[in-house]
């Protein structure tokens, strides 16, 4: 069931330049990057369970974010609000899905997942894409890729703050992956 409101939460369109970069790989110059890998397990079973969970926002929910989205599964266009901290303290992050790939038929190595992009609002200009890979022996790794700046002085005047945030954000993801991978409920 999807979470009503996001689009009364994400107004505008996509604010920053590079737009599907987290697909296609180069960044855009000036926006610095961060890649994240981890290793979940091994076998295919595993990789389609941590495929649905992404597919389906349960990495972002099981993070500890609240997700207000327009769409229960992942699709393009899609919007989403995540939130992060606690009652005026809480930051909003809205985003719009800009690529997507779902699992394919067979045991060949493959990847699923997706990336979205910074709406107004966001504390960044910038994408990030969350992907499950299933390689050719079978192991499964969870890769996040992000690139971004701050929005506005306000989050410039907090970098470090923000950096420490980012990181323990994909921290929880990591967390959450393995969650997934292990069938948690």
């Amino acid at each position: 069931m999807s979470s009503p409101g996001a689009g009364r939460f994400a107004r505008g369109g996509l604010n920053y330049p590079g737009i599907g970069s987290t697909e296609h790989g180069q960044p855009p110059e000036g926006f610095p990057c961060m890649v994240t890998q981890a290793y979940l397990g091994d076998g295919l079973a595993l990789y389609r369970r941590v495929a649905y969970g992404i597919l389906t926002w349960q990495l972002q929910k099981r993070s500890g974010l609240r997700v207000l989205t327009d769409s229960d599964v992942v699709v393009p266009g899609a919007r989403v609000v995540s939130g992060f901290g606690v009652g005026p303290f809480r930051i909003n992050a809205p985003c719009e899905v800009v690529w997507v790939h779902r699992p394919v038929p067979g045991d060949g190595p493959q990847s699923a997942g997706f990336g979205y992009g910074s709406l107004p609002g966001h504390p960044v200009r910038g994408e990030e894409s969350f992907e499950v890979e299933v390689d050719g022996q079978g192991r499964v790794f969870l890769k996040i890729t992000a690139f971004s700046r701050p929005s506005n002085w306000f989050y410039a005047a907090g970098g470090a703050v923000a950096g420490r945030a980012q990181r323990h954000v994909t921290s929880r993801y990591i967390g959450s992956a393995h969650e997934l991978a292990a069938g948690e409920s």
